[in-house]
């Protein structure tokens, strides 16, 4: 009995340091901004979105023009193929069916390129975003007495008086007036 009582209060002993280490810890002041808000609402944001919207609809229309094109072409090519009946093409019809899907793989190519560096551009919108937001997230807790900042997502309810993301987004706004849309050379995809 008397190895048990020892046993007790050296465990005791061993575990009060660690229990006293525990409640050294601060009561977490927990802040909460709205991250989806804070870059659609910057104004940097706003003209950088614009720009990347400008450059998808650059896209979609000379993909739609391109196949416009091809479609043509294709259409006048098997005319001449279905005029034959089953005879075999000439040189020249065969040329033009050569030139034709040559056509539309360098189409296809410069397609894909372009939508690499539209990707690319938007990747490294984000990239600038996040660079800048790093270091105001931490001066808007330390401006507000937060130890822990979330995204608004993250929660399933918060007081408005928790939420930092005026101050974010105002802060943002001053640290980041412009935008460069297109990606460094470096980023960018390299054409064929």
């Amino acid at each position: 009995m008397k190895t048990l009582l020892v046993s007790a209060a050296f465990a005791a002993a061993i575990l009060a340091p660690a229990a006293a280490s525990a409640q050294a810890v601060p009561t977490a002041v927990v802040a909460v901004v709205d991250l989806d808000r804070v870059t659609s609402e910057c104004n940097a944001c706003k003209t950088a979105a614009a720009t990347l919207r400008s450059q998808a609809t650059a896209f979609e229309s000379r993909r739609d023009s391109l196949a416009s094109s091809l479609q043509t072409e294709q259409k006048s090519i098997q005319t001449s193929i279905d005029a034959l009946k089953g005879k075999e093409p000439d040189a020249a019809l065969q040329a033009r069916v050569k030139a034709f899907q040559s056509k539309a793989q360098q189409d296809e190519q410069d397609l894909a390129t372009q939508q690499k560096q539209i990707q690319a551009n938007q990747a490294y919108i984000q990239k600038q975003i996040s660079d800048k937001l790093a270091p105001i997230y931490q001066q808007v807790m330390q401006r507000r007495g937060a130890n822990l900042l979330m995204e608004v997502g993250a929660t399933l309810a918060t007081a408005q008086s928790v939420d930092v993301s005026n101050d974010v987004l105002n802060a943002l706004n001053a640290a980041l007036p412009t935008l460069s849309t297109t990606a460094p050379a470096a980023q960018r995809p390299q054409g064929r």
